[in-house]
């Protein structure tokens, strides 16, 4: 098996409170890198390789219970998965390149197809949850409307899948990110050492960014100006998107080295807290909170777990209240003392707060004018996937008419 299939963990993963307490345990997954996801508010989805048969599965779990409730076949090992915001739908990326789409709970498959011509690595969805983005070991990304990929329908041309398909990189392709709400833009990060911007519209690179090491993660600031890579030597790579000032210009070809290490390769970051805190996971078990402003860590969880395949950080309203959490860190920006007001209440901000506002709204008026272009772009998009929709539907009518002259 090659990259992220190798390393197969067998999986007790746990939900944890914002002050670093596991308050949940779950168990029975053997599960492989990025084998982890939220599906909507209900369900926790989990890749599973058999130890004795290598044979694979998803296990789905619910939040009151440590034991999966239902084991959902699939034809082969899988390992990315990605769900819709809703829950609804589950995608799987298998050891053969071919994507899965799923509904859930029933686990029945809709639709496969061959996405890439070696193993799927990581699967994401737009921000917008219109695409369903992957990258493969092969080095290409793909992209493809989901609406296409859950319709139970039959004889499709796989190309008519596929919104964009393009070679991306030199080296299998580790993480892939949304930039903005809109799904026009986005970044990977690869085995080669590098970071890419690409634009869906037409596949075009935007930017390439070179690092010191392989790169299996990265997390945006909520602005999009700047984005913080996972590296495979322990270390977190800070780097700059936009610029809007001269001086924030000369900035962009410059990496910020975040203080404190991993004692293995960190396998994945994610923002959270409105972009105040970051967390972090690595091979030697440990999960890192950071502060962000700072760049320094003030949280240190997993002194007692065993090497970590993926890392979630779950929003409010999963589970119920008291169950809220991820398989390493909780998001503070959800709980009661962690950042959000209560509703109903009203606080006074402090002049540091305001001063932040302050700047967040200069920021945005300095981007407006990029977001006009972003829209334009999104536009472009969005007339493809009219395209498609409209191609679908004569399709369905052709096909109607066919049937019913052969009946005649």
């Amino acid at each position: 098996m090659m990259t992220h299939f190798s390393r197969c963990l067998d999986t007790k993963w746990g939900v944890y409170r914002r002050f670093g307490t596991a308050v949940a345990r779950f168990a029975g997954s053997r599960s492989p890198r990025h084998g982890l996801v939220l599906a909507g508010k209900a369900y926790v989805a989990a890749s599973h390789v058999s130890s004795a048969t290598a044979s694979g599965s998803i296990h789905l779990y619910n939040w009151w219970s440590p034991t999966a409730f239902h084991h959902l076949p699939v034809p082969e090992p899988v390992a990315p998965l990605a769900a819709t915001p809703d829950g609804s739908f589950l995608f799987a990326g298998g050891l053969s390149g071919n994507i899965y789409a799923l509904s859930i709970p029933s686990g029945n498959i809709l639709k496969s197809f061959p996405a890439h011509t070696k193993p799927v690595s990581c699967l994401t969805i737009s921000n917008d949850g219109s695409l369903l983005i992957s990258g493969g070991d092969d080095g290409t990304i793909l992209a493809a409307p989901i609406f296409q990929l859950v319709e139970q329908a039959t004889g499709e041309n796989c190309s008519d899948l596929m919104l964009h398909s393009f070679d991306a990189h030199d080296g299998p392709v580790t993480a892939i990110t949304s930039i903005g709400f809109w799904h026009s833009t986005v970044i990977s990060c690869s085995t080669d050492c590098t970071c890419k911007l690409w634009s869906l519209l037409d596949g075009t690179n935007l930017r390439i960014i070179t690092l010191p090491c392989a790169i299996s993660g990265i997390a945006l600031d909520p602005t999009g100006t700047e984005f913080y890579a996972a590296g495979a030597d322990g270390l977190i790579y800070k780097g700059f998107l936009k610029a809007g000032s001269r001086k924030e210009a000369s900035r962009m070809h410059e990496l910020v080295i975040l203080a404190d290490k991993h004692g293995g390769a960190i396998i994945s970051v994610v923002m959270m807290n409105e972009g105040k805190n970051l967390v972090s996971a690595a091979e030697d078990g440990r999960v890192y909170l950071w502060e962000v402003e700072r760049g320094q860590v003030i949280m240190v969880l997993g002194n007692n777990m065993e090497s970590i395949s993926d890392l979630v950080v779950a929003s409010t309203g999963i589970g119920d209240c008291t169950r809220q959490g991820v398989r390493a860190g909780d998001d503070m920006s959800k709980s009661g003392g962690g950042g959000i007001v209560p509703f109903g209440k009203e606080f006074t901000r402090s002049v540091r707060d305001t001063v932040e506002i302050e700047d967040v709204l200069s920021v945005a008026a300095k981007d407006r004018s990029k977001a006009i272009d972003m829209l334009e772009s999104a536009i472009g998009v969005y007339e493809r996937l009219l395209e498609l929709i409209l191609k679908e539907a004569k399709g369905g009518t052709s096909r109607n008419n066919h049937e019913d002259k052969g009946d005649m």
